[in-house]
């Protein structure tokens, strides 16, 4: 059954919360809380928020510039050798950081145009605002599920309430500081950012022009400007109002058609092209604003508004009356507790160290348990067949009828017990080979990842069991061998200096393992090949060598 879970978009002009389960195709709201506000950040929102109700098992979500979304294109690779290399990027972003980060990762639904590699979606949110939005839920009553990206729950409501076809389509919510952005091609998410900007904009240069304070100029934007391309206006304040709307108005449009440029260049599809655009949020609340995006950006746009298929019965006339009042603010929220409540949803789930930690030990605690019970059962069974067997055999020892007997008995089982050995030594060289295997891939991992310079990266890394002469490892006997491929970037020391003592450092740091290494001539590139399995010959020492070194 589908848990509960409430969505909390906490921004500089509301806090939104919303909990309810995914019923079916649709999704069942059981609490809704709404709250204007109007502050300079979201550390400040969060200060003055208040809730009607405790939101419990909360999905937070999390936009800004303190929140990162990069990609990264990998080879294909298991989930903990992906792991590993995940942890790699998020090091280098959080050492070159004055904050420490958090992340989470997920891989983008395969796209027919990348072959052979994954794009990995990487979100990193500082930790000082992780912690600070954790305490303030906690003032609030509420228990933390997990941080998610806006844009990231923006997909999520797409997929499950939105008219989802075979195009290519970008969903924009539109908030007071911020924009959130996905680029979707049919089902499959393609992108997804952050960007800065947003209705404030528009309202500050109501503002300026009107000689209004902003609360005002919030009101102007919803009720008097009419962004309709030739439209006419009722008095002239709409019309001074409208006139000064457009300037931002065309700068949130310019941010929309920076973010396909971004698409292009983050995951290189430069034959992408939209279909369709739609737009949410309470900035997207703009008399002809679609009409106005359509004219600069030269396709379909239209109004995203899930909650036609939410199942909103549960709630209170009041609280009902609310959300059909700020439902278009309310489809981030929609998709965090969408994406909480779905086990099948597209996830990104980001945690703080501390919380991240905590939880790691109660499910290790839980395992320990259930190994230990797993433990004594599986002694108790092993005690009784023991003592079984042990009845059996006295009871054949009584029916032994003599030494000759006995002798052709003991003849048989030891011809029996050679073929078994025979068998186990086989087995046991083709265990060895794997486990070893594994055992050189880890350690190799493990040095890498103490030992690697700034500014290199490891581009491909392949395991496999294969021959190398140089190393001694011939067609007659192949044994596993890491191919490791990687780019430097130029640092204050020479390229070939940092490779050759990351070289000596990582023979230091592998004792046993034979190392081959190169670069390539610009030193831009350099391939590793290791195996601990090498069989390298004893240098000859002649006479004459003698007598040069004496």
């Amino acid at each position: 059954m589908p848990r509960s879970v409430t969505g909390v978009d906490v921004n500089a002009s509301a806090a939104v919360l919303l909990r309810g389960s995914v019923k079916g195709n649709t999704f069942a709201v059981t609490d809704y809380a709404y709250q204007a506000l109007d502050v300079a950040d979201t550390n400040a929102a969060w200060d003055a928020a208040e809730a009607s109700f405790a939101p419990k098992d909360a999905r937070v979500g999390v936009t800004g510039r303190d929140v990162n979304v990069r990609y990264v294109r990998v080879p294909r690779l298991p989930d903990w050798q992906l792991k590993k290399l995940m942890r790699f990027e998020v090091e280098e972003v959080g050492g070159a950081a004055e904050n420490a980060v958090a992340a989470d990762f997920n891989v983008l639904p395969e796209i027919p145009e990348v072959e052979g590699e994954d794009i990995v979606l990487l979100a990193m949110a500082r930790e000082t605002l992780l912690e600070h939005q954790h305490e303030s839920l906690g003032a609030l009553g509420g228990t933390l599920d997990a941080f998610t990206p806006n844009s990231i729950a923006l997909y999520n409501a797409w997929l499950r309430f939105g008219v989802v076809l075979d195009d290519t389509v970008l969903v924009a919510n539109i908030g007071a500081h911020d924009v959130d952005v996905i680029v979707v091609r049919g089902t499959d998410l393609l992108f997804a950012r952050n960007l800065s900007g947003g209705a404030r904009l528009i309202e500050q240069a109501i503002a300026d022009r009107l000689g209004i304070d902003l609360a005002r100029a919030a009101k102007v934007r919803r009720q008097l400007v009419d962004l309709t391309p030739g439209a006419s206006f009722a008095d002239q304040n709409a019309e001074r109002a409208s006139r000064a709307a457009s300037a931002p108005a065309g700068q949130i449009a310019s941010l929309l058609q920076t973010a396909v440029s971004f698409a292009k260049s983050q995951i290189r599809l430069q034959t992408l092209r939209l279909d369709r655009v739609l737009v949410c949020g309470d900035g997207a609340h703009v008399r002809g604003f679609e009409q106005y995006l359509a004219s600069v950006m030269g396709t379909k746009v239209e109004v995203f508004d899930p909650f036609t298929v939410v199942d909103t019965g549960k709630l209170d006339p009041k609280d009902a009356a609310l959300l059909e009042k700020h439902r278009s603010a309310s489809v981030v929220a929609l998709g965090l507790a969408t994406a909480g409540s779905d086990p099948d949803a597209y996830g990104i789930d980001i945690l703080p160290v501390a919380v991240h930690k905590k939880r790691e030990f109660t499910r290790g605690t839980l395992f320990l348990i259930l190994a230990a019970v797993l433990a004594v059962g599986f002694l108790g069974l092993r005690y009784t067949t023991l003592s079984t067997q042990a009845e059996q055999a006295a009871s054949r020892a009584t029916t032994l009828n003599g030494q000759v007997r006995r002798l052709e008995r003991d003849d048989a089982a030891a011809e029996k017990l050679l073929v078994r050995n025979a068998e186990l030594a086989e087995l046991g060289r083709e265990l060895r080979s794997v486990a070893g295997a594994g055992r050189q891939l880890d350690a190799v991992l493990t040095a890498l990842d103490g030992l690697l310079p700034r500014g290199f990266s490891i581009t491909r890394l392949t395991n496999q069991v294969t021959t190398e002469e140089e190393l001694g490892i011939t067609k007659a006997a192949p044994a596993p061998v890491l191919f490791i491929e990687g780019e430097a970037e130029e640092g204050v020391e020479p390229n070939n200096v940092v490779f050759q003592r990351f070289v000596e450092d990582l023979e230091a740091a592998l004792p046993g393992y034979a190392v081959l290494a190169s670069m390539g001539s610009m030193f831009r590139t350099f391939e590793l090949t290791v195996t601990a399995f090498a069989d390298l010959p004893e240098p000859d020492v002649t006479e004459s060598d003698e007598e040069i070194g004496g």
